[in-house]
């Protein structure tokens, strides 16, 4: 397949993820307007701010598509260092997607403290919210036009924090299915271990695949770039089935 087949193959794959990634989040609105519960708007949250990093990932295969912009889509070509350039080129190489994603991340960290903790561990507090922003301040602003090096330090930054949260965050909800009885609240944990599992494979996956692209000087595109997104839609799938679905009582 030519590289531009590649790309378009990618931002149809995405299209559907993000129609799925939209009718979890509509229907996740819906369960918030109903319980108004904090824990509730803390999960809409990250549902919103993880179908928007999606939304700018396809973007920029639409942007390499239609834009007619040689130099978003040839790294040969120089970046002609204006301000639309400096936020196109960032939105093609998915430095937007991975400030939304670690966004999401941290309103994970503090689901997860409202869910099984009496209150935040302000050494951890002040670590997550340390390792976020310098995290940010790297995906923003160490950027080099064609250096994929850079690309994988991003993605391993992004890698590490959703490690780090989702984790423990699994280890709590799979310990809390163990101590509850009743069968709904049994699926509701097991539901968050399956979204924080499927959300920590997006990101192995997807850097295997820019590992890949290094190591075998290839465009892109591996399977591994699609089993990312399928963990994707396994994570939202799962969520809704057993958290969000109107029987849901927690």
């Amino acid at each position: 397949m030519s590289k531009t087949d590649l790309i378009f193959s990618g931002m149809v794959f995405e299209t559907f993820i993000i129609i799925i990634a939209i009718i979890v989040l509509v229907l996740a609105f819906l369960k918030l307007k109903e319980k108004k519960q904090k824990l509730t708007f803390y999960l809409f949250i990250i549902f919103l701010f993880m179908t928007i990093s999606i939304i700018f990932t396809w973007l920029s295969k639409v942007l390499q598509l239609y834009s007619g912009l040689d130099y978003l889509v040839d790294d040969l070509v120089p970046d002609p260092e204006t301000i639309t350039s400096w936020f196109l080129l960032r939105i093609t190489e998915f430095r937007f997607s991975f400030v939304f994603l670690m966004i999401a991340i941290f309103f994970s960290y503090i689901l997860k403290v409202n869910l099984f903790a009496k209150g935040y561990n302000n050494l951890h507090r002040i670590i997550v919210i340390l390792y976020g922003t310098i995290g940010i301040g790297y995906i923003f602003f160490v950027f080099f036009k064609g250096e994929l090096l850079f690309d994988l330090i991003a993605f391993l930054i992004v890698s590490f924090y959703m490690f780090v949260i989702y984790f423990p965050f699994m280890k709590s909800c799979f310990s809390a299915s163990k101590a509850v009885e009743q069968s709904v609240y049994k699926r509701a944990f097991y539901s968050l271990v399956v979204m924080g599992l499927s959300f920590i494979l997006i990101l192995v996956c997807q850097s295997i695949d820019r590992i890949l692209i290094i190591v075998l000087d290839i465009f892109g595109y591996t399977p591994f770039y699609f089993a990312g997104w399928t963990f994707a839609i396994i994570a939202l799938i799962g969520a809704y089935l057993g958290y969000i679905r109107p029987k849901s009582k927690e």
